[in-house]
């Protein structure tokens, strides 16, 4: 199976991973895109769903509540906070712009009601991980400090030339609170866009060993196994990291024969 998937950029909603057709069972993703004047419906229907906001600004309203503008950046690499809207299952949505305005829409499907919220950048955290030469800068936008129920969000800005998420690691596991059962998807954005990285996922049976080519506007999707990232030396690479499943946060195991990486970082960061 292909687990690498790329987003054509055109007006309104392409959904580009779909429960029932795609890998993912609990975990979609698709892309927003309106011009000036333009606006987009849309029905969270089982799913709470979370926007992120690309570039530019939007006006989101909710079951007929006004919450205002979101969006405080022109692209992903101008700053590493995002701003964002949270809808709750059940929600009526409504997204207008006076301008262009690219936004993520991640979603999952969930038992419990929630609210809409805001999601300012004063709210998102950003802390720099790993050291060189895996070495990246990550944000959380979504977690269990929001209103969502299930989905976990932020962005990672790799270092050019650096791997990020290594050790490689993996969340396909119920053996909590070590491991817990995840699924996951990153969307890749370059800077200059003719960049590149290579997305690893494998299985320590072999069932999975991939390494793909990703480039600007392509994502990948983790339904299981190990995964790590490099970014071409030159060029800054992004990605927009959401995950989903039976429990919400970071409960993941790095892969054992990798491992005594993770002393090196912690005696590097010592220095």
């Amino acid at each position: 199976m292909n687990f690498k998937k790329t987003y054509a950029p055109k007006k309104g909603y392409s959904p580009i991973c779909e429960i029932g057709k795609c890998s993912l069972h609990d975990l979609e993703f698709g892309v927003i895109e309106l011009g000036p004047g333009e606006s987009l419906a849309y029905d969270t229907r089982d799913r709470e769903a979370a926007f992120i906001v690309l570039g530019g600004r939007a006006a989101f309203a909710a079951n007929g509540k006004d919450y205002g503008t979101v969006g405080a950046r022109r692209t992903v690499f101008e700053s590493p906070k995002a701003e964002a809207f949270y809808a709750p299952r059940g929600c009526e949505v409504l997204i207008s712009s006076p301008w262009n305005v690219k936004i993520a829409v991640c979603q999952t499907p969930v038992d419990e009601d929630s609210e809409p919220q805001v999601i300012r950048q004063d709210a998102v955290r950003v802390a720099r991980l790993g050291v060189k030469p895996w070495e990246r800068d990550t944000s959380f936008i979504v977690d269990g400090a929001t209103n969502a129920k299930k989905l976990t969000i932020g962005e990672a800005y790799i270092t050019p030339g650096n791997w990020a998420g290594f050790p490689p690691h993996k969340h396909d596991v119920e053996a909590m609170p070590a491991e817990g059962v995840l699924e996951e998807i990153y969307y890749f954005q370059f800077d200059p866009p003719q960049g590149f990285g290579i997305q690893c996922l494998y299985t320590s049976d072999g069932e999975i060993d991939e390494a793909y080519r990703v480039k600007h506007d392509e994502l990948v999707e983790f339904p299981r196994g190990y995964h790590t990232t490099v970014g071409a030396p030159g060029y800054n690479t992004y990605f927009l990291w959401m995950m989903a499943g039976r429990h919400q946060g970071f409960y993941r195991s790095n892969d054992p024969a990798h491992a005594w990486v993770g002393a090196v970082e912690n005696l590097l960061k010592k220095q």
